[in-house]
Order: structure tokens, then C-alpha cells, then sequence
């Protein structure tokens, strides 16, 4: 299961008569890179594309360019650990598109921030998730047009996802055609649930889900977050109290229906409930206090949390409650080059699909290639080469060349 947060909106910023006066026809028929979408495009992506498609634009060399490069990103993702930044360049006179693929765990939101460069320009964020049969499809979930984002101006704008599973995601990013400039995407995940025990954080767990009991004749299903006696227990999220009806080895416990979520969130050893079945609550509000009630009664105080999915039963709740530590990378890279021709410097360079040493390899090539700057990430540039190849390098592993003059006036190539 999964929940997006979905914006779009279907204006089309540039006339498309100026677009046909600027875009040279070609004999060609379209390539069958570009999807059809349908007679209702649902998304400011297929919106616009189909405006293309309407104007004829598809049949023009940059049209055809801007739909293929959107599926070609989709199909080649470069690969970003999260948290992750980077900063890149886009030219007004090229159709291209950039994606990156990343793991989403389960209990976690994904939120992904992009900011322009304050043109009134429209860029197009989607993410994409495999579809679950063979054909390993990809499937659109959730999308972001920066004509519909509340802070338009500032070309500022940003899509969530979570899910209560594992997942690899794609999030594509493609400018409107015919603009350059840069943008800065950011991408973090935080947990989907609210700390469920006032006052404490990460260091408070501290027995997790999948740990014996009884001997080991049963699993633990939940965490236990460890708090004096009497310290007020949380609702994580928005809810209905299903039940406070005790048992055994919950003492006294809550089960909390996520309205949001098709999900349980089970409080146990309890040392007072303060709501009732069939109350309503919003995250924050107080449900019970810590105590050791049921058969934690020999244990120090604390809460058992469980989280119960619909069709799948008890899944681990550490990642829905525990906070992300890890700062995003700093951009060590030097964005002014950004757009600029290099070289590689030493006999043996190698590009790779994410900006870390560890990432997998893409290619490996030699002294004195020919590299376009595109991006920056930590320390590494993103770079492309002259068949179109992208993938990650060290700044250290290139060398920026000179940019040219024309009239006295500096021009980026």
C-alpha cells in the first residue's frame, strides 16, 4: 500500500504557434518512444505532451527529442542514496530529461523538493514506481507542475509518496521545451507515523520487531519504547479508537484505526487509557500513559507498538515512527561550471550510476574524453558524453575547460 500527494495543473506556458516558428519540421514519422495517453490526459506531463501532440509538434525534430527523452530517462535512471541533492543545467536549445532511482522502505515518505532558478519557466516532476507483473512496467503514481505549486513564483515545488513496503521508485525531471536554466532537487524520507511517546525519540527503542518471546515460541510484533512511568503515549497519526478492551499480554492497550492508512496501530502495557472505542483522534492527542500492565510486569516501564496491515497482518513499525538522522550531503562540487565542456584527466576514468564510490559502474574511459558538465552532487560532478551516455564522475577526474568569448562577452558551449 502506498499514499501519494498528487499536484498538476494543464496550462500551457509558451504559444504554440511560436513553438512551430522556432522548431524546424522533419520528414520523419514520430518515434514510438512517446506513450499514448488516452482521450483524458490525468497528469500536467501528459497534458502537455498531448498539447504537442495537437500542435503537430511531434513531428518536429525538438518535439520528437522532448517525448523521447522523457522515456529514455525512465528507461536509463541513474541511481541516488538518500538523502540526496543536486544541483543541474538544462539548455534551452536541447530537449532532455533526467531521472533517479531510489529505494523506499517500507513505513517511510519519500518528499522531493525542486526549486528553479526563478524563471518563469514549467518544469515537470513525476515518480514512477515497477508495476508487480513480469513486463516490469513502469507505473505513474504521483506527479508536481511548477505552474500549480503554491510558491509558482519561486519555482518551488515538491510530490510525497510513502508506502508499507519496499520500493524502488524513478523520479523523473524534464523542463518544458525551449528554456534553460538550472534547478536544485532535493530528496529526503522521513517516517509516515508521529512519535508515539511523548518526549522520546530514536534512543527510547529498545527491543524490536521479530525479537523471541516465551522461549521462542513467539515472536515480538512491535517495538518497545522505553519512557518513565505515567509519560503521556501518542497518537501517530489521525484515527478512530477501534478498542481499549484489555488482554492478557497487553494489560491495558488501544487499537487505533489510521484513517489514512488501511493499518492498526496496537498500544500496549498501558498504565492508564484516557479515550474510549469509537473516539476520535488527531495526532498528538493523548491516548493512554506508559506503564507495564500484562505480562510486562517484572519489565521497566514502556510502550508496545505494533502496526497491523490489512491482508498482511503485523509488519515491523520501526521505520513508520523512527526519525532520519542523515543530514543531506553537502555540495562540495563547483555549480558555476555548471553547462561547461571538460576533459578527463587521468588514462582510466570511471562514470558511475550514482555519485559515491560505490556506485555501479557505467563505463570506463580514458585520458582527454570529452565530458558536458550537467549536474552536481556532493563531490561529483554528473556528467554526459558526446553519444549521450550520462552517469556520475569525481571533480577531481575531470578538468573544466576554458569557456569562450564572443565580443568581449564570456558564452557558455
Amino acid at each position: 500500500m502506498h499514499r501519494v500527494t498528487v499536484s498538476h495543473r494543464s496550462a500551457f506556458t509558451l504559444p504554440l504557434t511560436f513553438l512551430l516558428a522556432v522548431v524546424l519540421p522533419v520528414a520523419c514519422s514520430p518515434t514510438s518512444a512517446f506513450r499514448s495517453f488516452g482521450s483524458k490526459p490525468s497528469t500536467a506531463y501528459e497534458q502537455y505532451a498531448k498539447s504537442l501532440r495537437d500542435a503537430g509538434l511531434d513531428k518536429t525534430g525538438m518535439g520528437r527529442e522532448w517525448l523521447a527523452a522523457s522515456d529514455s530517462a525512465l528507461r536509463t535512471p541513474l541511481s541516488a542514496t538518500l538523502p540526496a541533492r543536486e544541483v543541474g543545467w538544462y539548455a534551452r536549445g536541447e530537449a532532455r530529461a533526467v531521472a533517479y532511482q531510489v529505494t523506499v522502505r517500507g513505513g517511510q515518505r519519500l518528499r522531493a523538493t525542486l526549486r528553479g532558478d526563478g524563471q518563469r519557466a514549467r518544469y515537470f516532476l513525476d515518480l514512477f514506481e515497477r508495476s508487480d507483473d513480469t513486463t516490469g512496467a513502469f507505473v505513474h503514481r504521483v506527479s508536481a507542475d511548477s505552474l500549480a505549486a503554491p510558491d509558482s513564483a519561486a519555482a518551488l515545488m515538491g510530490l510525497e509518496f510513502e508506502t508499507t513496503r519496499d520500493q524502488q521508485v524513478v523520479i523523473r525531471f524534464q523542463p518544458e521545451l525551449l528554456r534553460g536554466g538550472r534547478y536544485e532537487l532535493t530528496l529526503q524520507v522521513e517516517p509516515t507515523l508521529a512519535f508515539p511517546v511523548e518526549g522520546r525519540g530514536n534512543s527510547a527503542i529498545q527491543s524490536f520487531y521479530g525479537a523471541g518471546r516465551d522461549g521462542g515460541r513467539r515472536e515480538h510484533h512491535g517495538i518497545d519504547i522505553f519512557a518513565p512511568r505515567g509519560t503521556p503515549v501518542l497518537a501517530a497519526t489521525d484515527g478512530v479508537v477501534r478498542s481499549t478492551a484489555p488482554n492478557t499480554l497487553g494489560g491495558n492497550v488501544v487499537w487505533l484505526t489510521d484513517t489514512r492508512r488501511r493499518q492498526t496501530l496496537y498500544y500496549a502495557h498501558l498504565d492508564t487509557q484516557l479515550v474510549r472505542g469509537g473516539q476520535q483522534v488527531r495526532t498528538g492527542d493523548t491516548l493512554g500513559l506508559v506503564g507495564n500492565t500484562g505480562n510486562a510486569r517484572t519489565t521497566s516501564p514502556h510502550l508496545h507498538f505494533g502496526i497491523y496491515v490489512a491482508g498482511q497482518g503485523p509488519v515491523d513499525p520501526l521505520l513508520h515512527v523512527r526519525r532520519e538522522m542523515s543530514a543531506v550531503p553537502e555540495l562540495r562540487a563547483d555549480t558555476g561550471v555548471l553547462g561547461r565542456a571538460a576533459n578527463t584527466r587521468s588514462a582510466a576514468v570511471t562514470m558511475r550510476a550514482s555519485p559515491n564510490a560505490g556506485g555501479d559502474s557505467i563505463r570506463r574511459v580514458g585520458r582527454e574524453t570529452p565530458v558536458r558538465i550537467m549536474g552536481a552532487s556532493a563531490g561529483w560532478f554528473r556528467v554526459q558524453l558526446e553519444d549521450g551516455t550520462a552517469g556520475y564522475m569525481t571533480t577531481a577526474s575531470i578538468r573544466v575547460m576554458p569557456e569562450r568569448t564572443d565580443g568581449g562577452e564570456l558564452r557558455r558551449q
